[in-house]
């Protein structure tokens, strides 16, 4: 019997997940490329899959934002973003430490967030994962640009179709026409060709490699020695990075967990989680730490409001203010967000500042105090760094495929400590600098940042447009959707479709108050065209109906 669909917030993202299982151990199975997971239970080889481990764990089923049930996106989605979807996801269920189950891609986001967050993570469990998807010296198992461009070409010309190639992730099911159209379906009822393609983009940007040798809870990787997707050698060499990993290599040549020897594969996760032990504790963890210097410390407030509210706004934890500012954060998109905005918000203050960034192992009270060598590493950094310049490393800059901030190879510098080489990558927004707001920005009381202000004004201006969207929205701001979701985002919080309609509300709250109109006359002139979805809209965004406001007034 199919678990019941539910949804949690991650962000403004609804995320759609599902719970089943009575066991002691939660698993949480982060899905490869594209899943569906009301499709998945037309499977019957992977309905007994999750149902066989059941037995032993509670499975937490979800589909990451853009694909299946979740909510579609238009844009890129960083690790960082998935990271916080699996978090969202254990919330809801009440889950305080999870297993992870990572497949194909899943395993990226999997291994980062078993790095960055140990104590939530009881085990991380892998199968047929890569660490980067593009072609290298160091890594030439990877597809090269020009076999990653067939990929793009085919996707975007045949999708979910017979010229997929689909055959190549289950070779042993190649002939099994059921099988097979199953699996057509559930890519295409997954993802968009759009979609589907924005992802593939996504997994070309990914690079791990770097943070492998962080993760410290107990690993099982598995890979299949023929699998034409990923390569037996690439599990090995994720093994190698992984001090507390196991490696089981099996037969076959299917890239689908749930086909082939899939008996086996259950039997070795079995085997693996009936050994763990629950209730270790790891002292370190990745962080990603953010250093500023100010040209002129004298006049620097660290208690004024509006400069807490942007690291605030990123969950920054100020580390120290003597020499340098430095700040930690749990994740590298986070890091350069608030990074640029403190470099603007000090430009707006006519100080002169630059900064650096960088991700490390450290121990959990890092984020109270900056270790020596950490110190003498972020000082080597500033001292690349031009006025109003922010520098990051290589390890951070693999760590934002997703984001569309624009990279520009700095220079290497040579750590004084260590002499090893470290590649500096400057790191810039598309959008102009922009100064930054205190309060809430749907509040629209004095929205006085000037980015969001226009965005409030075209809004206003179009307020009783039920054709208004997204779209004419950048063709009046003149940028792109992805810039305005992005920007949007880090600013308030919300999408842009949530803040048209937070705003066509608080508009229309205002209308009601004044008492001159009917409930419908309002939705109308706030751009809904159905009175009843105006009310139940209005009841989530201030808790009551329309028709109680009139009463209250």
């Amino acid at each position: 019997m199919k678990p019941t669909t539910k949804y949690t917030k991650s962000g403004s993202i609804n995320i759609a997940y599902q719970v089943f299982g009575s066991g002691s151990v939660d698993l949480v199975y982060i899905p490869g490329w594209i899943s569906n997971i009301d499709l998945m239970w037309e499977c019957p080889e992977l309905v007994y899959f999750f149902k066989e481990l059941s037995k032993l764990c509670r499975i937490i089923l979800f589909d990451k934002r853009g694909t299946g049930l979740s909510d579609r996106i238009v844009e890129l989605s960083s690790l960082e973003e998935r990271m916080d979807d699996i978090r969202a996801v254990m919330d809801a269920v009440s889950s305080q430490k999870a297993v992870l189950f990572g497949h194909s891609e899943g395993g990226s986001v999997s291994a980062l967030f078993a790095a960055t967050y140990p104590n939530r993570t009881l085990a991380l469990v892998t199968f047929g994962i890569f660490a980067k998807r593009r072609f290298s010296k160091t890594y030439p198992w990877a597809p090269t640009d020009s076999e990653r461009q067939k990929v793009y070409d085919m996707i975007e010309h045949n999708w979910g179709g017979g010229n997929m190639n689909l055959e190549s992730l289950a070779p042993s099911r190649a002939s099994d026409p059921v099988f097979m159209d199953w699996l057509a379906r559930y890519f295409r009822s997954g993802a968009s060709p759009s979609a589907a393609l924005v992802l593939t983009k996504m997994n070309t940007q990914v690079d791990i490699i770097n943070i492998l040798s962080s993760i410290k809870v107990p690993t099982l990787i598995m890979q299949r020695t023929g699998d034409v997707d990923v390569k037996i050698e690439e599990g090995k060499f994720i093994a190698n990075r992984i001090k507390s990993s196991q490696f089981i290599e099996l037969p076959g040549n299917d890239h689908l967990f749930w086909v082939g020897n899939s008996l086996t594969v259950i039997d070795a996760i079995k085997s693996f989680l009936v050994n763990l032990e629950f209730d270790k504790q790891y002292n370190d963890q990745l962080y990603t730490i953010l250093a500023l210097r100010l040209n002129d410390k004298s006049t620097f407030q660290p208690n004024n409001e509006e400069f807490l509210a942007v690291i605030k706004q990123y969950n920054g934890r100020i580390v120290t203010e003597i020499n340098e500012l430095i700040v930690s954060f749990e994740g590298p998109s986070k890091a350069v967000n608030c990074g640029i905005d403190l470099i603007n918000y000090f430009k707006n203050q006519n100080q002169i500042v630059n900064g650096a960034i960088h991700i490390k192992e450290a121990p959990a009270n890092e984020s109270h105090f900056v270790s020596k060598n950490t110190h003498s590493f972020m000082n080597d950094m500033l001292k690349q760094a031009n006025s109003f310049e922010l520098l990051i490393t290589q390890t951070v800059k693999h760590l934002l495929s997703g984001t569309g901030y624009i990279f520009k190879t700095a220079k290497t510098m040579y750590s004084l400590n260590t002499n090893e080489p470290h590649i500096l990558f400057s790191v810039t927004d598309e959008l102009d600098a922009l100064p930054y707001i205190t309060v809430p920005p749907i509040a629209l009381s004095n929205p006085h940042n000037s980015f969001l202000e226009k965005i409030l004004q075209i809004i206003d201006t179009n307020i009783a447009n039920e054709d208004f969207n997204i779209k004419v929205l950048c063709e009046n701001m003149y940028i792109s959707e992805r810039q305005l979701q992005r920007k949007l985002k880090a600013i308030t919080n919300k999408s842009p479709n949530n803040l048209i309609t937070s705003v066509r509300l608080h508009r229309a709250k205002e209308l009601l108050m004044e008492k001159e109109l009917s409930v419908s006359e309002i939705a109308y002139k706030t751009g809904f065209s159905n009175p009843s979805y105006f009310s139940k809209s209005f009841k989530k965004e201030f808790g009551l109906s329309p028709t109680s406001l009139i009463e209250s007034v």
